[in-house]
This record gives structure tokens, C-alpha cells and sequence, in this order.
């Protein structure tokens, strides 16, 4: 809000080039607020996938997380105005892989009722298996 009203007075003081710079930084923190929803999402579909996958189970609880995170990564990646995309293909398999350890982490809390520390988690899973079922769900979203 503050910024709006910096923009505003910026405006009507004929500052125009401060309020460009000031609507671009406005831009770029809308753009991360995004990013940061967007990634929010992948980590739980993460979690659950890597729980399915070390548990070898699919609770229908897990199920419901997985297609709701998917959806969510797709509601929020939508630019509705503009078209397109926040995050494109390559930059979301950049952000799942960014995320993983994260929720690989936060799955050996979980899964096994967190017998197993990350790295014993780690070696049950199949970790590029489930980054591209991750990339799919989310792409296969955006189609719907």
C-alpha cells in the first residue's frame, strides 16, 4: 500500500521516471510473491510424492494434497491478463529441483513415522522419478 501511495505522488508531482522505476519494482515483487506461492506448492506436491514412493502407499489424503498442490501450482502460475506464464517448463524443473531437499527433509519427519533421518529417506526413493512425475502432474494442470 505504501507504494501505491508513493506512485500516486510521484504521478502527480510530474516525476514519471521515479514512478517507472518504482512500477517496475513493484512488478518484480509481485512476481516473486508468485514464484514464492508457486513454490509453497511444489513442496507439498514434493512431500507427498516422496511419501507415496518411500511408503510405497497412496492414502487418500495424499492424494487429494498431490492434486490440489498441482492445481494450485497451475492456478497461481496463470497470468490471466497478459497469457502465458510466471514460470515456464524449464524454470519450474529449476524450482522443483530447487525444492527438493526442502521437502525431502520435511517428508523424513513424516513418512515411516520419521524412523529414517533425510538421508536414510534418501536411498528409498527414486529422486528423478519423482521430479518428473512433479513436473508432469503440474504440466498435465495446466492443459486442463
Amino acid at each position: 500500500m505504501e507504494e501505491l501511495l508513493e506512485l500516486r505522488n510521484y504521478i502527480e508531482h510530474k516525476r514519471y521516471s521515479e514512478a517507472l522505476v518504482l512500477i517496475g519494482e513493484m512488478e518484480e515483487m509481485s512476481r516473486d510473491d508468485k514464484i514464492n506461492k508457486i513454490e509453497s506448492f511444489l513442496n507439498i506436491l514434493l512431500l507427498h510424492l516422496i511419501k507415496q514412493e518411500a511408503e510405497r502407499r497412496l492414502p487418500r489424503s495424499w492424494q487429494v494434497s498431490i492434486r490440489n498442490a498441482a492445481d494450485g501450482v497451475m492456478r497461481v502460475n496463470k497470468r490471466r491478463k497478459a497469457g502465458g506464464c510466471y514460470l515456464d517448463s524449464s524454470e519450474l524443473v529449476e524450482s522443483i529441483d530447487e525444492i527438493y531437499s526442502s521437502a525431502l527433509r520435511q517428508a523424513s519427519l513424516e513418512a515411516f513415522d520419521g524412523r529414517f533421518d533425510e538421508s536414510q529417506l534418501a536411498e528409498k526413493v527414486d529422486e528423478q522419478k519423482i521430479k518428473v512425475e512433479a513436473l508432469r502432474l503440474v504440466l498435465e494442470a495446466q492443459r486442463v
